[in-house]
Order: C-alpha cells, then sequence, then structure tokens
C-alpha cells in the first residue's frame, strides 16, 4: 500500500468515526426523547417499534465504533476477508462480507 493510499485509508477512517460519533449522540438523543412518558396511551406502540429500532442501531454504531478502536473494522466476522470499502460506505456497521450476510439471512 502506498503512502497516499495509506493516509487517504486513514483519513476516511477518522471521518468514519466523527461521523459515527455524531450519529450516535444524535440517536442516543432520540432514545431519550423517545422514553419520556407522553401520556398519551395511543402512541405507546409506535413508540416501542420507534424505541427498538432506535435501540438497534445504537448497538450497531456501537460495534462499528469498537470495531475501529480494535483495529478490526473492515474484516468479516465470519470469513476474515476485507469487506469492499464501497460496502461500508453505504453500511458502515456491516459486521459481514456480502457472501457471509447472505448464508446468515438464510
Amino acid at each position: 500500500m502506498s503512502d497516499r493510499t495509506d493516509t487517504h485509508d486513514k483519513q476516511w477512517l477518522t471521518n468514519l468515526e466523527l461521523t459515527l460519533n455524531h450519529e450516535f449522540q444524535a440517536q442516543t438523543a432520540r432514545l431519550t426523547q423517545l422514553t419520556a412518558d407522553t401520556g398519551d396511551p395511543a402512541q405507546a406502540h409506535t413508540n416501542a417499534a420507534l424505541i427498538a429500532a432506535t435501540r438497534q442501531s445504537l448497538d450497531q454504531i456501537s460495534g462499528a465504533l469498537r470495531r475501529l478502536t480494535a483495529g478490526g473494522y473492515g474484516s468479516c466476522e465470519k470469513c476474515g476477508t476485507e469487506i469492499p470499502r464501497e460496502r461500508l460506505e453505504i453500511l458502515p456497521h456491516a459486521r459481514f462480507c456480502v457472501p457471509c450476510q447472505q448464508k446468515q439471512n438464510r
């Protein structure tokens, strides 16, 4: 890997970490708002679904941040191959390469 590519990749990872941290803060604030008791029983079911989705998002973001810190970000957790950068740009919390993800979904 050339120095220029290495620098570009480090910059991309730094920007990704900033973006993930910002998204984590935004999702945490959203969860706080959703868990505030509005007293409206009609919204209870909708809020429960939104809370579950927000918690899942926080879990995915936390996992991506942990992998960034530990140095394992971008490697498939199943087979160990490198996850293509294009996939990570679309789905930054991806834990598996496409073939392993497809096997996981079966």
